[in-house]
């Protein structure tokens, strides 16, 4: 039979197109990534859409030589914020790194773009790869994989702690009385952890949908533990069907574990969709899109990437036979073994390689028309595969507009996507429960509504 219900779409936006070569295009505007307009009407074309969220990805680092493409990033949460005044239902999805942040000030700004926004906003946790990123913070070598993600853990703990700081009838606003708020449900953490040590509760109420929706990124066995606890959506990168299907098994299976409901954890992995009017068209813009990459610049990455000199990659030669193992890595683990199965699996010089990374850095890259990409889409959600997918549109605005207007209208016909918002918070559209504030769960079970408790 085939599988029941709906899918989730998010809108990935970088810049003028996730094709590293999209700005070199005669319709991109090279000054858009640092153009609030610009990304506004972004947000206008994915809600028009009917999208469940937009998504932005950061880091604290200036990424790649700025030679390669724009490499101006806004601040999300900032970014967000604009955009949650030029919108009314889509949600607002931002990175942050809980590596090279305090849980206070992190809490404290997505709480504060989750009330402005009405209960819009998303964080999607990241711990943060790369050494040039750890020394903008005072560190001569990256942490170790493993400790960035117990840091990571406790960061969460902390930042829930603070989101329930707040009871939800805290503010009494009493004039007659001359009472504001009610200081009996204020409920200061005390926390006192092996990374933070955080005394006082959050100066900011608890938001309407309790506290911003928790997204996770990372495929690596700490990643996929990390969001079996937390993750109520996990971003994620697959080139093919049956890698996608074990992910999404293993991890609603490690959900499970955690007492948690798995149909909580939506699982939406990225895809670079390339539209054309046919087949032969769509092809022939990948074509164009990936001859206007320079390779010497993105091979200074993928050497990063697969920690190996460059000197060790050529261009016209298969990947060396000799890379370190994934164990090795203290970098971004799962990504670098999907970039060595893919090269290794198609036999692609380093050249090709780069080729078929241009254009979502690993995640699945699918040439077609709209109808081609809105079946590409369903066979992974029938196959279980995904919940739904982060939509990665090669050049902006257009490729987001071409989605929406064609590949949208067939999913909705298909009762595969909605027609129209029919809630108002994010979590609304993912289907997720209003998490209950750990201070106050009634101690009846009976009278508890369906929560996950995070530990």
């Amino acid at each position: 039979m085939p599988r029941p219900g709906q899918l989730h779409l998010n809108a990935f936006l970088m810049s003028v197109g996730h094709h590293e070569a999209s700005w070199r295009l005669p319709e991109s505007d090279p000054y858009a990534d640092l153009d609030v307009e610009h990304f506004k009407n972004l947000a206008r074309i994915a809600e028009r859409g009917k999208l469940d969220s937009l998504f932005l990805a950061d880091g604290p680092v200036l990424w790649d030589q700025v030679g390669r493409r724009p490499s101006g990033v806004l601040e999300p949460t900032v970014l967000l914020t604009a955009l949650a005044g030029a919108t009314e239902h889509i949600g607002l999805i931002a990175t942050a790194s809980t590596t090279y942040n305090e849980p206070y000030n992190l809490a404290r700004r997505f709480a504060s773009l989750d009330i402005v926004s009405g209960g819009r906003a998303g964080w999607n946790i990241v711990t943060t790869a790369g050494l040039d990123a750890a020394r903008n913070f005072n560190l001569d070598a990256l942490p170790a994989h493993k400790e960035r993600y117990e840091r990571a853990a406790e960061f969460v703990d902390v930042s829930l702690k603070l989101w329930d700081s707040w009871d939800d009838e805290a503010i009494v606003a009493d004039k007659e009385r001359g009472v504001w708020g009610d200081d009996g449900k204020i409920y200061p953490p005390a926390h006192r952890g092996r990374y933070y040590s955080v005394a006082g509760a959050l100066n900011v109420p608890r938001s309407a949908q309790g506290h911003p929706v928790l997204v996770q990124a990372g495929s690596s066995e700490n990643g996929r533990n990390f969001a079996a606890r937390y993750a109520e959506a996990v971003f994620t990168a697959h080139q093919t069907l049956s890698d996608a299907q074990e992910f999404y098994d293993d991890l609603k299976r490690r959900a499970a574990e955690h007492g948690r409901d798995p149909d909580h954890v939506k699982i939406l992995p990225g895809i670079v969709p390339i539209i054309g009017t046919t087949s032969s068209q769509a092809r022939d813009l990948e074509a164009e899109l990936n001859n206007l990459i320079r390779p010497e610049y993105a091979i200074r990455q993928l050497a990063e990437l697969l920690g190996v000199p460059e000197s060790e990659l050529d261009l016209d030669s298969q990947l060396p036979a000799h890379l370190p193992e994934e164990e090795q890595i203290e970098g971004a683990k799962s990504r670098r073994t999907l970039v060595v199965n893919l090269g290794r699996r198609e036999r692609l010089t380093v050249r090709e390689l780069i080729a078929r990374l241009g254009g979502g850095r690993g995640h699945l890259t699918f040439a077609g028309t709209a109808v081609q990409v809105a079946d590409q889409i369903e066979h992974w959600y029938e196959s279980g595969a995904a919940d739904g997918f982060n939509i990665m549109p090669p050049v902006l605005p257009s490729g987001l507009a071409a989605f929406v207007d064609q590949v949208v209208p067939i999913l909705q016909e298909r009762g595969r996507f909605r027609t129209e918002y029919t809630g108002r918070t994010l979590r609304e559209h993912y289907g997720l429960p209003r998490p209950e504030n750990r201070n106050t769960v009634p101690a009846d079970p009976a009278a508890r509504r369906t929560v996950v408790l995070h530990p």
